[in-house]
């Protein structure tokens, strides 16, 4: 197949009018999720002398964001995109803003958290981008697959070149530079992706008030399937979250810490080639059945790295993460779609702000668990954590799923 063949279902997503203009300004917002924790721990370690401290601070945000994100998203829904995320950012922009005066200025170490906790009021800008693709197609499914497949690819590229153009600007120009550019990046996103009202799904105005009442988990069928995609995706985030620390870790232990943002990122460029190979085959089977089969082989391909790792060190690692990412993109684009067909049309923005938030949880849990078994036992052994993660995350769908489809 040539590779206009291949663009072409591409091509036709943004054949309707705004789709260029509001994922110009959303790749914008996007791209300082991967900036952000990667510049405080840069900025805070320079000035205070101390990565536990940035961790520290850094790991507050994380769990700010995990309780504010499904309020901010759930006043989406209700109030529209433009009327919530425009000052949502600008609250999450002075958090960041405070934070570096904070650094400047030498404040005390409380100031630090309150300042970076203030960023949680971030929109999920992901999130919105596929509301509105399912409010512009949702009539045609297979528009849907094919726009969910390009925005994991773009959630993959902007954590591919996030994190390196962070540590440029921290480095080559000064500490607070990659967050200074993190904010004007999310606010001047924002303001353009909010510009776009034609393209916005519109708000449902209050709970209880037709079609879109009730909880973001649906009803029938939709209210097993929603938290067993959650479980998973709390489990699939546990994946993400051991693979970073096992592979900087494993790298560090091997004389090349500076080759393990490479080697990561190879994990990510496989899971955004999967993405847009995806995108291109036509859906079968059912929503649930679907996604049961891509977190499967997640869970088979996660086998990979720990014999890589004890066997051939990071010649051997780099290959396996790149295979083992290609599973991924599947796995996060049937969940997406499964949750966009589950909840009510008035959750949208709710329902996969959960999705992330359960994400961001299970990141944390499997670093943390991760960094535990690198300190007691190597970072070898460490590499078993993503394989359990990923094996609890295909059972729980197998078997969630299964029941839930047997109520469909």
């Amino acid at each position: 197949m040539t590779a206009p063949a291949l663009a072409a279902p591409y091509r036709r997503l943004f054949a309707l009018p705004g789709t260029r203009a509001f994922t110009t300004g959303n790749l914008l917002a996007r791209l300082p999720m991967g900036m952000f924790g990667v510049s405080a721990v840069v900025m805070i370690a320079a000035a205070y002398g101390s990565y536990a401290l940035a961790g520290a601070v850094t790991a507050t945000g994380l769990a700010a964001t995990a309780v504010v994100a499904p309020w901010t998203a759930r006043l989406t829904d209700r109030l529209g995109q433009a009327r919530v995320a425009v000052p949502a950012a600008g609250l999450a922009a002075l958090g960041s803003l405070a934070l570096v005066v904070c650094v400047r200025l030498h404040a005390p170490v409380w100031t630090l958290f309150a300042a970076y906790a203030a960023t949680a009021t971030t929109p999920n800008t992901g999130g919105m981008a596929r509301a509105r693709w399912a409010h512009l197609y949702r009539d045609d499914e297979r528009a849907r697959h094919v726009a969910n497949s390009f925005e994991q690819a773009a959630d993959e590229v902007c954590f591919m070149l996030g994190p390196v153009l962070a540590a440029f600007l921290c480095t080559a120009l000064f500490p607070e530079a990659g967050t200074l550019a993190g904010a004007l990046l999310l606010f001047g996103g924002i303001l353009l992706f909010a510009a776009q009202r034609g393209t916005e799904p519109p708000p449902v105005p209050r709970p209880g008030s037709g079609p879109g009442s009730g909880s973001a988990a649906g009803t029938g069928a939709g209210r097993a399937a929603v938290p067993a995609v959650l479980l998973t995706f709390l489990a699939t985030g546990a994946v993400f979250g051991a693979l970073e620390v096992t592979t900087i870790a494993f790298a560090d232990s091997q004389g090349h810490r500076g080759s393990a943002g490479a080697v990561l990122a190879l994990q990510a460029a496989g899971s955004c080639a999967a993405g847009l190979l995806y995108g291109l085959r036509r859906p079968r089977g059912t929503d649930g059945g679907r996604f049961a089969a891509s977190v499967a082989l997640m869970a088979v391909l996660m086998l990979g790295p720990l014999p890589a790792a004890a066997l051939g060190g990071l010649w051997l690692l780099a290959p396996a993460l790149l295979l083992a990412g290609m599973a991924t993109a599947p796995t996060m684009i049937n969940g997406m779609a499964l949750i966009q067909r589950r909840v009510p049309p008035g959750r949208l923005n709710e329902g996969m702000t959960l999705a992330v938030t359960a994400l961001l949880g299970g990141i944390a849990a499997g670093s943390f668990a991760a960094g535990s078994v690198v300190e007691h036992r190597g970072a070898v052994p460490a590499y078993a954590i993503p394989a359990v993660a990923a094996a609890t995350a295909a059972l729980v769908a197998a078997l969630s799923l299964r029941a839930a489809g047997r109520r469909d």
